[in-house]
Parts: structure tokens; sequence; C-alpha cells
């Protein structure tokens, strides 16, 4: 079967069940109902071939684990060919059809956030079913950033966004790229007018969109997260954004992440920003989080106990040097980097050598701890027009991790409701715009819906988009849209100078 990823199972019964390996650490599973002929037979075979139909109302003791049918990073394969060539040494048999799959699609994933489906993951069934935009315009290509990616093509007042297509790390990701632009184009007849794509130049999808040889426009990245919320909400603004994420190329040359936006038309401004955490090694930080945490205690002043809280990770009293001397440790806004910062002092997920299993994955292990958030009175300070969290993560040392996920959540979520506050007073604005991976966190989005509910500000989070970097291309193409239509501010306006 080639079908993107998910976790089929009998019933709910099963659940205590279900081996540990499955998702090690984590407080819930994806679950899907079957939806293939194929899925069906298994049951049946499994029940005892019985007559009739009333068998798929009786619970079943059978739990299927489901994988898409890709190597590790690459989109699915589709062809029987293509199937046998590289499935080869990893799929012990291969049931194939004489009917050919035309389109690679990954099954959609959703998750419940503030009482509403939200996407995970944007696929199957739902792609490319079209969202309406708050006004027409020249059609329009998105090209996303490098993770996630997704592409999505505008035509008069609607905007379809593609499939997920993945992260754009290999030759077969890059094929499906292409792949995918020129299934939208053919499918909906339009002929782009401009492309937008990440503020990024290295990114392979930023060098993509400058070859088709049509004008071009950057958008900041997370100027395009807040921006597809506004296109999917028919909000045309000004619009205050939080935008919660891992990493974004800024409007200074720098390492964004954790933004406050004014976003009008076209253009944005930065309101404020996280306070900076150094992040040691660069990239590599992101995987392995007790580098941010050697950061945050840096930044506490307590720099001489990271090698002997992190002497079991290797290279501790190195990393203490790179931070201090200021050497591929640069410095990063980033929520994300706050959420790894915690998981480290907290012993989440935070020691082994080769990091994290995946991107997020400590994150949502701290996720998992929490029951219900709390709030440490005097856990962040807001200096100017930045919010920062050093005290929060101080009072984790001396914490358990249940503890620490509880107070983290909470007291992050009431950190950024208050910073925003009076900015959002300033402008007579009674909504705030919520985007960014760190939104995938249901326990931070709900504790930010109703922390802005009490004080009168609606929140409006993504739901027909990721918040993560698979609904970038929906906000790059309204962005883009808006500046052909408009005279207005420059894509990127900025009150910080360059870095």
């Amino acid at each position: 079967m080639r079908s993107g990823g998910g976790l089929g199972r009998g019933q709910a019964s099963s659940c205590s069940t279900l081996p540990d390996a499955i998702a090690p650490g984590l407080a819930w599973l994806g679950i899907m109902l079957p939806y293939t002929p194929i899925h069906h037979l298994l049951f049946h075979e499994a029940a005892g071939r019985p007559d009739g139909t009333a068998w798929l109302e009786r619970p079943q003791d059978l739990a299927l684990v489901m994988t898409s049918a890709n190597p590790g990073g690459e989109p699915l394969a589709i062809g029987n060919g293509e199937a046998r060539h590289r499935l080869e040494g990893i799929a012990d048999l291969i049931v194939d059809h004489d009917r050919d799959i035309l389109v690679r699609a990954d099954d959609s994933v959703m998750r419940v956030v503030a009482g509403a489906p939200a996407f995970l993951r944007r696929g199957r069934g739902h792609a490319p079913a079209p969202i309406r935009l708050p006004r027409s315009g020249p059609p329009v290509l998105a090209v996303g950033g490098h993770q996630k990616t997704t592409v999505c093509l505008t035509r008069d007042d609607e905007a379809f966004l593609s499939q997920h297509i993945g992260d754009l790390d290999n030759a077969a990701t890059l094929a499906f790229l292409e792949e995918s632009v020129a299934h939208l184009r053919r499918i909906l007849a339009v002929e782009p007018v401009a492309v937008a794509h990440d503020l990024h130049p290295d990114f392979q999808s930023t060098r993509f969109a400058e070859s088709l040889g049509l004008p071009t426009l950057p958008v900041q990245h997370h100027h395009a997260h807040i921006a597809a919320v506004l296109a999917e909400h028919g909000e045309g603004g000004p619009a205050l954004g939080l935008a919660l994420d891992g990493f974004g190329l800024g409007a200074d040359g720098g390492s964004w992440g954790g933004e406050m936006l004014l976003v009008e038309g076209a253009g944005f401004t930065r309101l404020g920003h996280l306070a900076p955490l150094a992040q040691p090694g660069g990239d590599v930080a992101a995987r392995q989080p007790w580098r941010m945490a050697a950061a945050a205690l840096a930044r506490m002043g307590r720099g001489a106990e990271i090698a002997g809280r992190f002497a079991a990770c290797g290279p501790a009293d190195g990393v203490r040097r790179m931070i201090e001397a200021g050497v591929n440790a640069p410095p990063t806004s980033s929520c994300g980097r706050w959420f790894d910062a915690a998981c480290g002092l907290l012993g989440v997920r935070a020691f082994s050598l080769k990091g994290a299993g995946f991107e997020g994955e400590a994150p949502m292990a701290l996720e998992s701890l929490v029951r219900r958030p709390t709030v440490l009175q005097g856990g962040w300070r807001i200096d100017g027009s930045v919010l920062d969290l050093t005290p929060l993560l101080e009072s984790l040392l001396q914490i358990n991790a249940q503890e620490g996920a509880e107070r983290f959540h909470g007291t992050l979520a009431a950190a950024l409701v208050d910073w925003a506050m009076p900015e959002l007073a300033a402008r007579g604005l009674d909504r705030v715009i919520l985007s960014g991976g760190c939104l995938m966190n249901a326990v931070l989005a709900e504790a930010l819906s109703a922390g802005f509910a009490a004080r009168g500000i609606a929140a409006l989070p993504p739901r027909r988009a990721p918040a993560n970097d698979g609904g970038l291309a929906l906000g790059q193409a309204w962005v883009t849209m808006q500046s052909l239509l408009q005279e207005g501010p420059p894509p990127c306006a900025s009150p910080f100078p360059p870095a």
C-alpha cells in the first residue's frame, strides 16, 4: 500500500496493548480509519472472513501500524517499477496494481487544538481544495521554504495549496517540488505572473523560484506565517501577530523565530522579539537540547556549571567556550530554541550524542508531560520590545520534569499575552494572529487562546493550513498578490538596525 503514515487500529481498548516503540514518551497516537479496500481486506481476514458487514461494527484486537512507501526523507513511491527499485531491501512484499497512481499524496494529519481541528499536515482528501482569499488578484505561485514544503498557486480569489512535499534535502524531493508545480499549473490552467519565495537566498526553493524566468518576490519567513492565517480567516489587517517558530531568516540577516509583527497589506513591522539565546554549533543545537540548555546557563551567568551538568554529552566544555567566545554560536530569537533549552535543563531527551531522533522530538516529549499548565509569577521580564524568559528557565533547575513542563508551558503563554497586550491596546486591535511551528503544540496554543480571551482579545490560529512551514506558501502567495495589487510599505520593514 502506498499511502502516507499514520496508525490504524481496530478498537480503542487495544490502546493499552500497543508497543511503546510506536511513539515512546509521547502522550498521543495518530489514529486513522481504514479508507482503502486493502485496509478492509486485511481486517476482514483477521476477523475470520465473516459474511455480511456486521463484523465492521464489532471491536477487533488487530492493530496495524502504517507507514508510507518511501525511504526516509524522500517522496512516496507511486509507480510499480519505482516502488520495486526504491523499496528494495526495505519492504518484504509489495502489493501492486495495474491502475496507475497519478499524484503523490501523503495522508492528511489533524489534531484538535483549542476545540477545533487543525492541520499538522495537509494532504490526501484536502489538497488542493481551494482556500478562499479576502480578495481577487493576479495569479501568483509561491514555493514555500525548505522544510515541510508545500507550493501554492492562486486563481482569482482562490489559493490552491498543494499536498505535503517535504524537506528539500535530496534530489527526489526537489523533483517532486517541480512535479507538484507543473501539476497545479496544468489542472488549474493558470500561468502565474510572479513567484514568491522565502527571504533565505540559499534555500533550494528560492533557487527553484529564480530558475522559472518570472518576476520573484522574497517574503520574510514569519511575515508569511502570519499572512497565511490572515488569508484563511479573510482578514486584511492591520493585524498584530505572534510568530512562534524554529528558524527563519530575519530582515536584519539574523536568526528569528519568536516575533511580534504588525502586518498591514504587503508589509510588516517587527515590533518585538524574544530575548536572544546563543545557538552553539548552529543547526545542530536544534537536535541536541543540552546545547541550548548550556546557552541558557551562560545567559543566567552560570556558565561554569555547563561542563559539570552536561559531562555525559562529550564536548560540553567546548560548547561553553564557543558560547563565551561567540564562535559558531549565533544568537537566535527562536521560540523553538527556548523550548529546547527547557528540555535540556529538565533532562527531557537532552543527553543523546546523536540528539533528538526527529525534529521537535524533545519539545513534543515535554508537551506530553503536561497535565495542567501553571504560571510562575515573575517568570519573565519585558525590556522595551524584548521578552526575556530567563527567570523561568532558571526556576526549572530546582524542579522535576513534569512540574517543569507544566510551569514552562503556562508561564510562556502568560508572558506572551502580557507582552502583546500593550501593543494591541495602543493600536485599538481586538484580535491577535498566532502562527509558527510552536503552535503545533496544543497546550501552548490553548493556553494562549484562553489567556487572550480573558483579556478580551480573540486569538486567530491556523485552521486550514498547518501552523508550521507547511502553511508558508499560502502566506507568501497572499503577500505577493497584495504587493502586485497596491502600492504599500516594502515587504520587510524593521525598526531594528541591520546586524
